[in-house]
Parts: structure tokens; C-alpha cells; sequence
């Protein structure tokens, strides 16, 4: 454990809280992909199957926990709350979602670092959590306008996989034989993903202007 990569934990527990404040207090996920949301259960459920099997420390299996417990609840929320599903945008969030599991699951058995059930998964859940946030894009420059905690939501969502790339450079100067190409090229395709978000994000912080997104 480093400053960087507890950072990028909060960060994420930062958005996900984001989204669970919007969901419950507001009753509304306007603006907010199902699409993604499915990918990331998914991913989560996919790469903490190890989480009765393998003990790393409390913090460790806490986050697992509440990353699984938070995915499936923005789920079920937005799918069968009578309120918060009425805010669903469907005509806009029409990603094909599921094509994008099927290639992350053949590369996974195609490239990964062991062949083994439970290792095969947790690299199909780094190949998918890449690219689980282009539904979300997609629908963002559809609506182009975008509430306050959506952003705040997609900007913590990427400022965490940001400050996981600074605590992979960390520890690749100072443990032994830290090298996860993997991990690394998976991550950074992922944080690539958010650069137009990023810029039009601080453009409007900039010019005190709501966040727009072009068409």
C-alpha cells in the first residue's frame, strides 16, 4: 500500500458514493448509462471470485465487498425502483453493451498471465472494466448536458484509474520485479478513454460554464 494507491481507492469509493447519493437522495439516474453500470457488476463480480478463497487484509475484502454490494444496488436500483428507473434515459443509453463481452472474454484466454479458471477471470474483468465506461461516454454526448453529480461521477471515476497509473509507477522504482504489462496497458486504455471527457470537464471549471459535451 502506497499514498497513490489509497488515493485511487478513496477516489473510487468517491464516485461510487457520488452515484449512490444522486440514486437515493434525488431519486433520479438521469444521465447515468445502465449499460455501464451492468459491465461493472460484471467486472467486479468476475474479478472478486477469489473473495472466500484468498485473504489479503480487512481493507482488502471490505472494498471487495463494497465495490460488489454498490454495482449490483445501482443495478437493481435503476432497473426495478419504481422512482429512480422512471429517470432512466432508454432511447438514449442503446450501446450494445454486450458486445464488448464476448472479445474481452476471448482475450482473456488468449492472453493472460496463468491459465488457471480464477486467473483467466480477473483478467477478463481488467479487459472489460477498459472499456465498460464507453456506454457512458456514448450517452453523455447524446444528452450533451450533464447534471453536477453525473460529472463529478465520471470525473472521480477517472481521476482513480489516473492515480492508479502514478502507484503502478511508484512501485515499479522502488519493489523488485514489478511488471504487469497486462494491468498496466489495460489501465491505461481505460484512462485514455476519459482524456475528451477531462478536457471539456476542466474547460467548463475553467470558464465556470455547465459541462457540455460536443455531439
Amino acid at each position: 500500500m502506497n499514498i497513490f494507491r489509497l488515493a485511487g481507492d478513496m477516489t473510487h469509493l468517491a464516485s461510487v458514493l457520488v452515484l449512490l447519493l444522486k440514486i437515493h437522495t434525488i431519486k433520479s439516474c438521469a444521465g447515468v448509462s445502465l449499460k455501464t453500470q451492468e459491465l461493472y457488476a460484471i467486472v467486479f463480480a468476475t474479478r472478486y471470485l477469489d473473495i472466500f478463497t484468498s485473504f489479503v487484509s480487512v481493507y482488502n475484502t471490505f472494498m471487495k465487498f463494497v465495490f460488489l454490494g454498490s454495482s449490483f444496488s445501482i443495478v437493481w436500483y435503476m432497473r426495478y425502483h419504481k422512482a429512480v428507473q422512471r429517470t432512466y434515459d432508454r432511447e438514449q443509453d442503446t450501446f450494445r453493451h454486450w458486445f464488448l463481452v464476448l472479445p474481452c472474454l476471448l482475450l482473456a484466454l488468449l492472453i493472460h498471465e496463468k491459465f488457471t479458471f480464477l486467473e483467466v477471470l480477473w483478467t477478463f474483468s481488467l479487459y472489460l472494466e477498459a472499456v465498460a465506461i464507453l456506454p457512458q461516454l456514448v450517452l453523455l454526448q447524446r444528452t450533451r448536458n450533464i447534471d453536477n453529480l453525473t460529472g463529478q461521477y465520471i470525473f472521480l471515476l477517472g481521476g482513480y484509474r489516473g492515480l492508479y497509473i502514478l502507484n503502478w509507477i511508484y512501485r515499479y522504482f522502488t519493489e523488485p520485479h514489478f511488471v504487469h504489462w497486462i494491468t498496466w496497458i489495460a489501465g491505461l486504455v481505460q484512462t485514455l478513454l476519459y482524456a475528451d471527457f477531462f478536457y471539456y470537464y476542466f474547460l467548463s471549471w475553467k470558464n465556470n460554464k455547465k459541462l457540455q459535451l460536443p455531439a
